[in-house]
C-alpha cells in the first residue's frame, strides 16, 4: 500500500475543483451529442437509413456500443493499476481525452451515405470507450482534491455540472446547427453537413473544458519510488489480480459493493437509454418534446446530484443511495399505472432527481471504501464491474415487453433492476470511516 501524502493534499483550492468538476461539463454533453441524441440518431436514420440487407442500422449501432463496452470491461482494471500512481492520472486523462476529441471531429466525415456507416459505428465506439477509461483516472484524482468530510459536496458539484453541461451543449447544438433547415446558422442540412459541423464544435467543446484540470489538479510529490515504477500491460493484470485479493482480505464488502453498485448503475443507465422511448411510444411525448425534457432532466438531475453531495457528508453515502433507490422504484411503479403526457413529464423528472444523488453517492462511497494508494484499482473495477453486468437492464426491459405483450411493461423490468441492487446495497456493510 502507497503512503497516503502520495495522494496528494487533503484538500484542494476552489480553483482546482472547479478545473476537475469541468472536465465531466464537457464529457457529460459530448455523451449527449455523440452518443444519445445527435449523432447516434444520424448514423441511424439518415446514413443507415437505407441500408440494404436485413441487418438495420439500429441493430448495428447496439453491436457497436457492445463492442465499445467489451473494450472498456477489459481495458478499465489495467487503466486502473496504471493509475494508482498519482503522477500518471494527468497523462493518462490527457491521452484519453484528446483522443475521444480527435475521434469525435473525424465524425465530420461521415457523410449521408450508408456505405460511411461503419465509419461512423466504429468512431462513435472508439471514442464511447476513451471517454469511459478516462473516467478512472478522472475519478481516482477525487482523493486529491478532497477530504472525507468534503468528498460528497465535490463528487455531487462534479456531477451537477456534468449535467448542466449536457443541457448547454444540447441547447447550443439545436439551436444553432439542427433546428429547422440548419439552427441559426443556417448550415445545409444536405448530406448532412450541419450534423458533422456539430461534431466539431463538440469536439471543440471538449477540448477546451478538458484542458483545465491537466493544469491545476495537484500533483504528487516528486521522488516516490513507486511513482518511477513502470507496469506493463500484462503486468498491470498480474497487480491488479494481486491487488483485488489483497481487497478482499482487507475487507469482502468492498466486493459486495462493487457487485451492488454494477447492478443499481445498470437500471440508472436503462432508466435514461429507454425512458425517451417510452414517453414517445407510450406516454404520447411528441418527438419534437424529446429533446426538451432531456434538457429538464439533465437540469433536475443537476440539482439533485449537488443536493445529494451535502445529505452525503451529513448523513453517509450508503443512506443516501438506498433511499434514493427506494424512492427511484417508488415512483417507477407509479408511472406504470399513470398515463399521458403529464404523468410522464412528472414521474419523469422525479425519477431524475433521485438519479443524480445516487451516481454522485455511488462515486464517494467507492473513494471511501478504498485503501489509500488504491484509488485507481478501486475506480478501474468500479468501471468494469458496471460493463459486466450491463445487459441486465436492456435484457428485463425487453424480456417484460415480451412477456406482457406492451411496451409500458418495460419499466417493470427497470425496477426490478433497480429493487435488486437495493437489496444488494442493504446487505453492504460500509465502516464507520467510510460514512
Amino acid at each position: 500500500m502507497s503512503d497516503p501524502t502520495d495522494s496528494g493534499p487533503p484538500s484542494a483550492g476552489r480553483r482546482q475543483i472547479v478545473s476537475w468538476a469541468l472536465w465531466d461539463f464537457g464529457a457529460t454533453g459530448l455523451n449527449a451529442v455523440v452518443v444519445t441524441f445527435v449523432f447516434s440518431i444520424y448514423l441511424t436514420n439518415s446514413v443507415g437509413g437505407d441500408l440494404p440487407g436485413d441487418t438495420s442500422a439500429t441493430s448495428w449501432l447496439g453491436w457497436a456500443l457492445g463492442a465499445a463496452g467489451l473494450v472498456v470491461a477489459l481495458l478499465a482494471p489495467v487503466t486502473g493499476v496504471w493509475v494508482d500512481a498519482p503522477w500518471r492520472r494527468r497523462r493518462v486523462l490527457a491521452v484519453l481525452s484528446a483522443l475521444a476529441a480527435v475521434l469525435i471531429s473525424a465524425m465530420s466525415f461521415v457523410r449521408d451515405d450508408y456505405r460511411y456507416l461503419a465509419l461512423g459505428l466504429v468512431l462513435l465506439a472508439s471514442a464511447s470507450a476513451c471517454n469511459e477509461l478516462a473516467t478512472v483516472p478522472y475519478n481516482a484524482m477525487l482523493r486529491q482534491l478532497s477530504t472525507p468530510q468534503t468528498s460528497g459536496q465535490i463528487s455531487g458539484f462534479g456531477l451537477g455540472l456534468g449535467y448542466l453541461g449536457s443541457v448547454t451543449l444540447l441547447l447550443i447544438v439545436y439551436l444553432g446547427f439542427i433546428s429547422g433547415d440548419g439552427g441559426m446558422l443556417g448550415l445545409p442540412i444536405e448530406d448532412g453537413q450541419n450534423v458533422r459541423a456539430a461534431m466539431v464544435f463538440t469536439a471543440v467543446w471538449f477540448g477546451l473544458f478538458a484542458v483545465p484540470v491537466l493544469f491545476t489538479v495537484p500533483g504528487a510529490k516528486p521522488g516516490s519510488s513507486q511513482q518511477r515504477q513502470t507496469v506493463g500491460f500484462i503486468g498491470g493484470y498480474r497487480k491488479l489480480w494481486s491487488d483485488i485479493r489483497s481487497e478482499w482480505r482487507r475487507d469482502h464488502n468492498v466486493v459486495y459493493y462493487l457487485i451492488a453498485s454494477a447492478v443499481f448503475r445498470d437500471g440508472l443507465t436503462g432508466i435514461f437509454a429507454f425512458g425517451a422511448v417510452l414517453g414517445v411510444r407510450v406516454y404520447g411525448i411528441s418527438e419534437a418534446d424529446v429533446l426538451l425534457f432531456g434538457v429538464s432532466a439533465s437540469t433536475v438531475a443537476a440539482v439533485g446530484a449537488v443536493l445529494g453531495g451535502v445529505l452525503d457528508d451529513r448523513f453517509g453515502a450508503k443512506p443516501v443511495i438506498v433511499v434514493s433507490l427506494a424512492a427511484l422504484i417508488t415512483v417507477g411503479l407509479t408511472l406504470m399505472a399513470l398515463d399521458g403526457a403529464l404523468a410522464f413529464w412528472l414521474c419523469g423528472l422525479a425519477l431524475c432527481l433521485f438519479i443524480g444523488p445516487t451516481l454522485s453517492a455511488a462515486r464517494t462511497l467507492m473513494l471511501r471504501m478504498s485503501a489509500h494508494g488504491k484509488e485507481g484499482v478501486a475506480f478501474g473495477l468500479y468501471t468494469t464491474t458496471g460493463r459486466a453486468v450491463s445487459y441486465l437492464a436492456p435484457f428485463l426491459f425487453s424480456a417484460f415487453i415480451a412477456i406482457f405483450g406492451t411496451d409500458r411493461a418495460g419499466m417493470g423490468g427497470l425496477v426490478v433492476v433497480l429493487a435488486v441492487g437495493l437489496l444488494a446495497m442493504l446487505a453492504v456493510r460500509v465502516p464507520s470511516s467510510a460514512r
